[in-house]
């Protein structure tokens, strides 16, 4: 155990990408955010290296003079790790491996390095080793060869670690074992979601960029003892609470995984289910870091990952968040949410202010209805409890008089029209 974390401590990285003409900007900070990812895997970076040139070389990615430069950095710093920015085909794993004699990582390795450091449910755990699966059996030939000089490390965490030679078929009977696994944990999801239904409850997933506050915000209103962490995809798996808004209206609040610019499509398509938790949501809350000087670009990631989701057209609250601190953008705003707040979930400022727009959203749609339920028919009662808000509840001579907000559809199912005190 002592030597794998000595392992881990001393892993030294060079960060490389190509910066097509008039990128420089976004490939720097691009670049920044990989340095983050490759200190949430364990690795330290020393040295980035950006080439200008339109598209990547075929063969190593970089240019032959670059390569030829990496590999000088690479005896000088005694570098253990090359880590790339894009994902890379096999045929440049292999050749970029044969050239520096070190271990090759790109994106997508690095990113299902970090879910496999972070999983620790069953269903994670087989959700990471089904992702690992699928890119390996994808990549076997270019993988042969840079894999084999790890050693430990990033990409040999999770478990999806296998021998390296392990032969297509084999891959592929694991991996429907693992759909069997998963199939079975996603039936008991779909059984708990429709749970949820029945009780009536609003259902309000958080979302955002990786590492914008979401899992502090569902502490702060429910007291959920989510971990809470600055590093890059702290929380893996959805969290449901219970929480009461000002007027009584009790809803269902959900965090979800963070997403992330250039999210490896295995990592989508493992994580669907648990994905998924954003498209059965009534509401969205966007988490933005507002301090962030990248948090337009991380807006428009969330979006585009909420489409390929098919959760587009979810209603979106978005938080502008930290808004504690100094260096928050003024500016920021975003178009598509039904309304902006600027808010703190560390100290709180803001959020109350986030609840009544909660409130008054969802009391689109309902009407204010004053009734008096007869006793005898109390089982309305029940329902009006889990389906609408009640606003006031006392007990007269003819049976219990209610004011409560409640959808059309319901004020017809009940009969509710024959109650309305005159």
């Amino acid at each position: 155990m002592e030597e794998q974390i000595k392992n881990e401590i001393e892993e030294k990285a060079i960060l490389i990408a190509i910066c097509p003409q008039n990128k420089e900007e976004e490939v720097e900070s691009a670049i920044d955010e990989l340095e983050e990812l490759a200190k949430t895997a364990g690795a330290s970076t020393l040295v980035k290296v950006i080439q200008n040139r339109d598209k990547p070389h075929p063969a190593t990615y970089f240019g032959k003079g670059k390569v030829e430069e990496l590999k000088e950095m690479v005896e000088q710093y005694e570098i253990t790790t090359i880590i790339c920015d894009d994902e890379l085909s096999p045929a440049q794993l292999k050749n970029l491996s044969e050239a520096l004699d070190v271990k090759i990582v790109d994106r997508p390795i690095l990113i299902m390095d970090i879910f496999a450091r972070h999983a620790h449910t069953k269903e994670g755990i087989l959700q990471v080793e089904m992702a690992q699966m699928r890119y390996r059996l994808s990549r076997l030939s270019g993988l042969g060869k840079s894999l084999s000089r790890l050693g430990g490390g990033i990409g040999t965490r999770g478990p999806g670690e296998k021998k390296l030679e392990t032969d297509k078929r084999h891959i592929r009977r694991r991996i429907d074992m693992l759909k069997e696994e998963l199939e079975k944990i996603h039936s008991s999801r779909h059984l708990l979601r429709e749970g949820r239904a029945k009780q009536g409850k609003p259902i309000i997933a958080i979302v955002g960029y990786t590492n914008a506050g979401k899992s502090t915000l569902l502490n702060h209103l429910t007291d959920a003892g989510v971990l809470q962490e600055d590093m890059l995809f702290a929380t893996l798996y959805p969290t449901t609470r219970n929480m009461v808004l000002p007027e009584g209206k009790e809803v269902l609040m959900v965090d979800t995984v963070g997403f992330i610019r250039k999210l490896p499509h295995h990592i989508v398509e493992a994580f669907k289910s648990t994905l998924e938790e954003v498209v059965y949501a009534d509401v969205l809350i966007h988490m933005v870091d507002a301090t962030n000087p990248d948090a337009n670009k991380h807006i428009q990631v969330v979006h585009e990952t909420l489409l390929e989701l098919g959760a587009e057209k979810t209603p979106m609250l978005t938080l502008l968040n930290k808004c504690d601190r100094d260096n928050v953008d003024d500016d920021l705003w975003d178009e598509k949410a039904f309304a902006n707040i600027r808010v703190s979930a560390l100290t709180g400022d803001g959020i109350y202010k986030v609840l009544e727009a909660l409130e008054q959203h969802l009391l689109q749609g309902q009407r204010l209805m004053k009734i008096i339920i007869p006793y005898h028919q109390g089982q309305i009662l029940q329902k009006l409890r889990t389906y609408g808000q009640i606003l006031e509840e006392s007990y007269v001579n003819e049976g219990t008089y209610v004011e409560v907000y409640i959808e059309e559809a319901y004020i017809n199912k009940y009969n509710l029209g024959s109650m309305v005190v005159g």
